[in-house]
């Protein structure tokens, strides 16, 4: 990779990574509900397990994703199923942090694992592979691809899980966590409906 494309390769990152999507929702939701100690399992699974699958893809399955329609279709539609299940999930009576709906943060290997089937995290991995992944040298561009990605990814879940965390202080009220819960559940639904019609 030449140097004069890694900073359009951090300004990908950051659009991507930084920008509201089903990652940074439930993120969000996970801090305001369960506080940052108990989320950062979920964060690290999600800092680390999408540079790792953007490795895999880059690496191994880019060319299977963009092969095979059927593949292509069944991961976009699933994945948005999954989704659409979480967000009922986060929206439903009480809250996801409610003792009564028995909740708890995501572990490092469901939200690695999550990584797989969330549409906005393939049309990443696609996009950033294709723009950055040279055939000369496939290793340690997917390498730098991945590594970039990974310190990126890092800053922002934690932004996101802190700015749910600090959204605690008003979330006084059982009122007003449901509120913040439904908004953050609309943010997955609207997220989701766009990558499956775009």
């Amino acid at each position: 990779m030449q140097t004069e494309m890694i900073p359009a390769l951090v300004a990908l990152a950051v659009a991507t990574l930084f920008t509201p999507g089903p990652n940074n929702a439930l993120l969000a939701a996970s801090g305001a509900n369960f506080g940052w100690r108990r989320t950062l399992p979920h964060l690290l699974g999600v800092a680390v397990g999408f540079p790792v699958m953007l490795l895999c893809v880059g690496l191994a399955m880019g060319g299977l994703f963009q092969a095979s329609a059927l593949f292509r279709e069944s991961l976009r539609f699933g994945g948005a199923a999954i989704l659409l299940w979480l967000a009922w999930k986060i929206a439903s009576s009480g809250g996801i942090g409610s003792k009564s709906t028995g909740a708890h943060p995501f572990t490092f290997a469901q939200a690695a694992g999550f990584q797989w089937i969330n549409p906005k995290a393939w049309t990443m991995a696609i996009a950033a592979t294709s723009q950055f992944i040279v055939e000369t040298a496939p290793v340690i561009t997917a390498a730098v691809t991945a590594g970039t990605f990974l310190t990126l990814g890092l800053v922002s879940a934690s932004t996101w899980t802190l700015a749910g965390q600090a959204m605690t202080r008003w979330l006084t009220t059982e009122r007003r966590l449901r509120g913040f819960n439904l908004a953050m559940a609309g943010l997955i639904v609207a997220s989701t409906v766009q990558m499956v019609l775009g």
